[in-house]
């Protein structure tokens, strides 16, 4: 069983980054299953450290776009909106090259709040950084 609400747009969600940072980052969500979000991310000079290789932030801005997407794709958006809390990672594997993968799959989806669980891989399969985002669930404010 599926958990988005409605037929969620990865079209829709990639426009929308198109004057913000997950643009900017290469970010781009790439599948939805029936429990997860899939996005990508290129290493390349706009996600690289000095010392070449794959910037901690830039994996936490990859995770976060997906935890954020994740949230708002299983919500009524007419009703309620989603933004993150709290975000940790775990840099497990530096990646100097080619491109990472995230999947977001939900570890609980409150009424108030959403934690999820993300996981980005390099090219081989292999785990370079995990990390847990809390997101806020909040009531849309009134549009009259």
């Amino acid at each position: 069983m599926s958990i988005w609400f409605g037929a969620p747009s990865l079209e829709w969600a990639n426009s929308r980054g198109e004057h913000a940072m997950i643009r900017t980052l290469g970010i781009e969500m790439t599948e939805l299953t029936e429990d997860s979000l899939k996005a990508r991310m290129p290493v390349d000079h706009r996600t690289r450290q000095p010392a070449g290789v794959l910037h901690g932030g830039a994996s936490v801005a990859l995770a976060e776009t997906l935890a954020s997407w994740g949230a708002s794709f299983t919500v009524d958006p007419e009703q309620f909106y989603c933004v993150g809390m709290e975000i940790n990672a775990n840099h497990v594997r530096p990646v100097s090259e080619g491109w990472v993968y995230g999947e977001a799959r939900p570890i609980t989806r409150g009424r108030t709040t959403q934690v999820w669980d993300i996981r980005i891989t390099d090219e081989q399969g292999r785990l370079v950084c995990v990390s847990r985002c809390t997101m806020a669930v909040l009531p849309t404010p009134s549009q009259y």
